[in-house]
């Protein structure tokens, strides 16, 4: 059964399609929405969006089972020209938008419980109640009228998809692949438009409607809004787990069509519901166990953990991680729960999240939160202050150090609030999703596009990159300027302004005999704990333009490299250009005292408050991992949660692996490893990336 996985998975990789650009889809969305001059831009965009949807081409790739993908296809000479009149003379007219969009689920539970048609009802039924005569009322009947024309186009997009199985069953000459193809179309003749009847059908409506709407969008809680689905199948003998397991893969493996490599999409399973208690269910065990069958970098599929979760259900994520899939991340269900009521979320919201991309939190169904807007540089606010030619004589202690340096960060962290609130106003006077908005409470009651604050969560969250290197670097400062007076600061900022050149001996006392964040060392971890803290009233200071809150975060995506490429040495002993430490653990190769103490390190301080995400990082040597492994790694992750944990991601793989597939990238084209809170491709990912990577400290369990 699952040959047809494989087939699929390498049809998937030889594409590389992910990262393509469907130049159709752009060019007819743009069509769309010059053609609607006139009109208001929450309208012309739901027109665009339903115009582009409209003009798609259907793409079934052979032995598909779910269907739904971008057309990559070339545009034909009269388009080509068409598309470069509109890109040379219109798009330079209209206003950019700037902010954030995606990154959340949509309301899957009720799209399959009512189908478009039932949105679109709802909708008719809010318009008709409208008094126009009233001003306020204008602009909302132009939000519904967007929604209702991008919903049209998704209706009539399906149609598309439903005739062309058709056309391809007629010409199929394999009685099994025909058969196939008729379920497909008859699939696509009740979703997504009616309520789903069966587990293919909701699934199916899931990936076909998540696909349209263009980018990062979550798939949520699917082992909870799928189950009953799943259980009546069951029941009836109309599924089969393993059949239902080759659905859930071939639904998998669509993500890697239509998302760039380098992002970061997927979805949750287990955790707590709404009456407090753990939901984990035959889905829960299936959607795992699709890891194993799709072994590439998308979907991040996430467990949920907390007190009551099943052992046997950690074990198998353990068992999975050991064979080097990468996947799952660990997150700790009842820190995340207490950091969403800590900011005001009933337990019946809080208790339903998503990783919206990495591990930025977000309420399901019920969010237009900004996830990492913007990335702070932590370390850069040091060596700025650092770089003051009077420094000596402004910091005579370590204290006056400390000071300056949040007074410094404080204000970026003002200005980038100021930054990121003009965003917001203008995504209100020029942006909308109005698609989008259809699936997001309470955009349809409220009468507001979800850029116009129709979300119920509006939050902001900045993410502060580098805390172990700001961390290590104040710890040298104390050591040699205020503990031991070696040296001044002006001193040390002229050493590692020349990258440590002539001073590689100094270079590695630091490195080797200061001690360091992730070692269960008492100054270090105090440093982190008081500069989190810190973090955390700050960015309380202030409101989003929406009315909401900004909410830190401590994860690095990419950006520990991004930004480490543009900074010179720190006084940690971190080289000019080399990539900062690539999460909220110790910076690479640097704990030396096992895993435990590195767990013990990065749960000194409170996670709660970071719903922006936090990313702990472990590596192992795959050479060692076996059965006896298993326990050592379970119990290491019930310790990591039990203290507070908020998220731990587990690479297992052998240095000299990742080392010979540096050297001979293509013997390794599959080859997954966890980065700052997704998976990539190792071979894929920058050389600076890739030495990360391998620094990292490999631990024996």
């Amino acid at each position: 059964m699952f040959e047809r996985c494989e087939f699929l998975r390498i049809e998937s990789l030889r594409r590389g399609t992910g990262g393509f650009t469907s130049v159709e889809n752009n060019y007819n969305r743009l069509r769309g929405y010059i053609d609607f001059r006139g009109q208001s831009e929450i309208y012309r965009r739901g027109y665009a969006q339903g115009f582009a949807l409209k003009h798609a081409t259907p793409v079934i790739d052979a032995r598909e089972l779910i269907v739904g993908k971008p057309c990559y296809r070339t545009l034909t000479t009269e388009e080509k020209t068409d598309y470069d009149i509109i890109l040379s003379k219109s798009v330079p007219a209209m206003t950019p938008v700037g902010g954030q969009a995606s990154h959340m689920a949509i309301d899957y539970a009720k799209l399959l419980r009512v189908g478009i048609a039932g949105i679109v009802t709802e909708i008719n039924e809010y318009r008709s109640a409208l008094n126009l005569a009233d001003p306020e009322n204008i602009e909302k009947d132009n939000f519904y009228l967007g929604c209702l024309a991008a919903l049209e186009g998704l209706i009539f997009y399906a149609k598309k998809y439903n005739d062309y199985a058709l056309s391809l069953a007629d010409s199929e000459t394999d009685p099994i692949r025909q058969k196939e193809l008729i379920l497909i179309a008859e699939t696509l003749a009740v979703v997504p438009m009616h309520p789903a009847k069966n587990f293919r059908q909701a699934l199916q409506c899931i990936h076909f409607v998540t696909f349209c709407l263009e980018g990062l969008y979550q798939f949520g809680r699917p082992d909870r809004y799928l189950i009953d689905y799943y259980r009546t199948d069951i029941k009836n003998g109309d599924i089969t787990p393993d059949e239902a397991l080759e659905l859930i893969t071939c639904t998998c493996i669509l993500f890697n069509d239509y998302i760039s490599r380098g992002l970061a999409v997927g979805l949750m399973v287990g955790g707590r519901g709404p009456d407090g208690e753990d939901m984990t269910n035959e889905l829960t065990y299936l959607f795992l166990q699709s890891i194993a069958h799709t072994r590439m970098i998308y979907p991040g599929i996430c467990l949920c953990y907390n007190c009551d979760t099943p052992d046997d259900l950690l074990e198998l994520a353990c068992d999975l991680l050991g064979k080097g899939y990468s996947h799952p991340a660990i997150f700790n269900d009842d820190i995340i729960i207490k950091g969403l009521m800590y900011y005001g979320l009933p337990f019946d919201h809080a208790c339903e999240y998503i990783q919206s991309t990495c591990v930025e939190i977000t309420p399901c169904h019920r969010s237009a939160v900004w996830v990492a807007s913007p990335y702070h540089n932590l370390t850069q606010f040091l060596l700025d202050v650092l770089a003051d030619p009077d420094i000596d004589r402004k910091c005579r202690s370590y204290k006056e150090l400390e000071d300056l340096y949040r007074e410094r960060l404080g204000n970026a962290i003002r200005e980038e609030v100021i930054t990121q609130n003009k965003l917001q106003l203008e995504r209100r006077l020029h942006g909308g999703d109005p698609l989008v908005s259809c699936f997001v409470d309470d955009c349809l009651l409220r009468g507001r596009d979800i850029d116009n604050g129709g979300a119920l969560y509006n939050w902001i969250m900045p993410s502060f990159v580098g805390m172990s290197n700001l961390s290590d670097s104040l710890m040298t400062i104390k050591e040699l300027v205020f503990k031991n007076a070696e040296m001044s600061l002006s001193e040390i900022y002229t050493i590692i302004k020349a990258n440590y050149d002539g001073n590689e001996p100094l270079r590695q006392r630091i490195l080797n005999k200061i001690d360091k964040y992730g070692n269960d060392s008492r100054e270090p971890d105090e440093i982190v704990q008081s500069i989190t803290e810190w973090i955390t009233v700050e960015v309380s200071k202030y409101k989003t333009y929406r009315g909401d809150k900004f909410i830190p975060s401590l994860f690095c995506w990419v950006m520990h490299e991004a930004l480490g490429r543009a900074t010179i040495a720190t006084p940690d002993g971190r080289p000019a250009g080399f990539p900062f430490g690539d999460g909220s653990g110790p910076a690479q190769g640097r704990e030396k005292n096992g895993p435990t103490a590195s767990v013990l390190s990065s749960t000194k301080w409170d996670h709660y408050p970071f719903i922006g995400g936090i990313a702990v990082n472990l590596k192992f040597a795959k050479s060692v991992f076996n059965e006896e492994s298993m326990p050592k790694l379970m119990t290491l992750i019930k310790t990591y949660i039990k203290r507070g944990g908020f998220e731990i991601q587990i690479n297992v793989v052998d240095r000299e692996v990742l080392i010979d597939a540096q050297k001979n990238p293509e013997q390794y084209s599959d080859l997954v490893v966890r980065i700052g809170g997704y998976s990539d491709y190792f071979i894929h990912i920058g050389k600076n990336m890739q030495d990360e990577v391998i620094l990292r400290t490999e631990h024996v369990i």
